[in-house]
């Protein structure tokens, strides 16, 4: 695959990559200095939205004429190290995705009336600045070591803000499965590195550079699983999703899930790197991981309907969810591709909406066991409303932007798969309505549990019905007005798709 790329000074006067990537570095010495003062959430409010000012200003500056890279950034500094960033439809979607994120972490952080804001908000900064730093680089070991630092703020948010007594569970858990998920993507990363070398007597972790050696033939399957696996075991993926139930139900329900399920490194980390530099792998393999993802929507499905805990419910609708998105992305046409990065995204703002909901029902109730909630519809309307379109964006409802992409994604699979797997893995979404709606039944509707009965429910702040308002209107805004995504992403998916369809069919 060949890559082209343009200055960043061609289309801006400054920096703007590294601005994305400093400017979350600064707002959490701030916040840290500003401990103790008043107006700390309106201080960090304030850098979360200059920052979400910067990645709009990166979208209004690329230009989709152009079939390549943009504001390219390169820095020399240990040889294969090197600092190089750039930025394509994909990237800047996704930049814009954690920057939204972060400013709804922030609100919802105050709404949720967290201790510690300070120190909540400056891991929350630094986890932003390495997740954009991970999304513009161009160099698969400055990704890997994002990803690596990220893992710890992250951990220390699982832990710190938990309430179950089992949190270190929840931790130790995190830290295993997230090793062994990075152990396996810096064996993929060295040795990718040293067929460069073997090939041009150099080591490089460049995707430029990498992209113009063929991977031996002989290492090109142990590569790609090395990738892949290390990727899914974060997105998660059936059947490395283990961690992630545990975490629900006994780590921080909100905060920490956001940056970890909300914005799809994992998939990211396969568009970026695994599509474009082991593309002959994936073809080969790409009938059995489809067939693991599809087994994974049926799995995840059926244990969320059996589970009594709205934590560890939600956790199984991110695995099943999650396998679809996989299913997309290896049918491997130009529609499948735009339709799963779209999903991506409305994954990563559904997630992100019931995570919050989940989190300020805990604070009213102390419970999510799905027998001792019900009846909080009446005394709280708008978080209701938010679950519910939050869970119907996740099945793909119309007027939600996951409809669009369920059926882009749908649609392409009936060309590359033919009806029966198309017709399973809807069939595995209709089951997905079925656990969610049966969630919203029973916390905001059914009249039966003991919490609605013998409690009265304190009424949404105003800081709690801005983020449920955030939510609701963010997932129905872009429901309605997709064409201006779809055509973000619109060049870089049909790169990809022509590394496995050279005839563009």
């Amino acid at each position: 695959m060949t890559f082209t790329e343009l200055p960043w000074a061609v289309q801006v006067n400054y920096p703007i990559l590294t601005a994305l990537q400093l400017l979350p570095l600064l707002s959490m010495a701030v916040v840290l200095v500003w401990n103790g003062r008043r107006h700390l959430f309106w201080v960090g409010l304030a850098a979360a939205l200059l920052e979400l000012l910067l990645a709009l200003d990166l979208y209004r500056a690329y230009d989709l004429a152009i079939d390549a890279m943009q504001f390219a950034e390169h820095l020399s500094l240990l040889g294969p190290l090197d600092y190089h960033a750039a930025a394509d439809g994909i990237t800047v979607l996704f930049v814009l995705l954690n920057a939204l994120l972060t400013t709804m972490v922030v609100i919802y952080s105050a709404a949720r009336q967290l201790q510690s804001l300070s120190l909540l908000l400056a891991i929350v900064f630094l986890v932003e600045a390495t997740l954009m730093s991970l999304l513009v680089s161009l160099n698969l070991f400055w990704f890997l070591l994002m990803s690596a630092i990220q893992l710890l703020p992250v951990g220390y948010l699982i832990w710190r803000w938990a309430s179950s007594p089992e949190k270190d569970l929840a931790l130790i858990r995190f830290l295993q499965f997230m090793g062994v998920g990075l152990v396996l993507l810096l064996a993929g990363t060295l040795m990718l590195g040293l067929n460069h070398f073997d090939a041009t007597g150099r080591w490089s972790f460049d995707l430029f550079d990498l992209a113009e050696v063929e991977v031996a033939p002989q290492i090109l399957s142990v590569v790609f699983f090395l990738m892949f696996y290390g990727l899914a075991l974060r997105t998660p993926l059936f059947p490395f999703h283990g961690w992630l139930p545990i975490i629900a139900e006994h780590g921080s329900i909100a905060v920490a899930p956001v940056f970890l399920l909300g914005l799809k490194t994992g998939i990211y980390g396969l568009l970026r790197f695994v599509f474009p530099l082991l593309a002959e792998a994936v073809l080969q393999w790409q009938r059995y991981v489809v067939a693991f993802a599809l087994a994974g929507v049926f799995y995840a499905a059926l244990m969320a309907l059996l589970q009594v805990n709205l934590r560890r419910l939600f956790a199984f609708a991110v695995v099943s969810h999650t396998s679809l998105l996989v299913i997309g992305l290896f049918t491997l046409g130009e529609v499948s591709f735009g339709g799963s990065i779209l999903l991506s995204v409305n994954f990563g703002l559904a997630i992100t909406g019931l995570v919050f909901m989940i989190g300020l029902i805990y604070r009213r109730t102390q419970s999510v066991l799905l027998s001792r909630l019900g009846g909080l519809f009446d005394a709280l309307p708008l978080l209701g409303i938010a679950f519910l379109v939050a869970g119907l964006s996740i099945i793909g409802m119309p007027g939600t932007p996951g409809f669009d992409a369920v059926h882009l994604v749908m649609e392409d699979s009936i060309h590359r798969f033919g009806a029966l797997i198309t017709i399973a893995a809807a069939l595995g979404n209709v089951i997905a309505a079925g656990f969610l709606l049966l969630a919203f039944q029973r916390a905001f509707l059914s009249m039966d549990a003991s919490v609605g009965e013998t409690e009265e429910i304190e009424r949404a702040s105003g800081l709690e019905k801005l983020v449920s308002a955030m939510v609701i209107l963010l997932l129905l805004g872009s429901g309605f007005y997709l064409e201006p995504w779809l055509q973000l992403v619109d060049a870089s998916a049909k790169s990809l798709s022509l590394l496995f369809n050279p005839g563009g069919g």
